[in-house]
């Protein structure tokens, strides 16, 4: 059985991570969504709004799980006997901090591999942080994340 991990930190997830999650799940066995407190990045969303509205979105999902992490990846990867990490690749632009990164986790764990996954076109240039501009701007996310996002992105800049 062979368990990759997917890890970010999903503030808030967006349409182009539930493609990257719904292609890791028809490639392998289990997809463990790994959503990182992250708190140097001061998240919109503290993390377990972050890791239910993941679930909320991959619900239909049953070889994939969603949780939390603080720490190394490749400690995280051990205790979650994978050997698989799985990142996305939207543009030329994220390749050379998505090579350093693979290096640097294969230095630390030399049985790791990273796969890298391409979005679909229409959703290649979503990002967590346009999207979070767009909801603080009062614009419309609607067409790029999940409607429970959406909503949740509402309240948080409408209250």
């Amino acid at each position: 059985m062979i368990t990759a991990i997917y890890p970010g930190t999903f503030d808030p997830i967006t349409n182009g991570h539930y493609d990257l999650i719904e292609r890791s799940a028809r490639l392998f066995d289990k997809v463990v969504v790994a959503i990182a407190m992250s708190p140097g990045k001061s998240p919109m969303f503290d993390l377990d709004t972050r890791i239910a509205l993941t679930r909320d979105v991959v619900a239909g999902h049953d070889n994939v799980e969603v949780v939390g992490f603080s720490g190394l990846m490749t400690e995280f990867m051990k205790a979650h006997d994978s050997r698989v990490l799985v990142r996305g690749l939207r543009a030329v632009s994220d390749f050379e901090y998505e090579l350093q990164l693979a290096n640097m986790n294969r230095a630390q764990m030399p049985d790791l591999e990273t796969v890298f996954l391409t979005p679909e076109v229409e959703n290649s240039y979503i990002s967590s942080t346009l999207v979070r501009e767009i909801a603080r701007l009062g614009g419309d996310v609607s067409k790029h994340v999940h409607p429970k996002v959406a909503e949740m992105m509402h309240s948080q800049y409408n209250t």
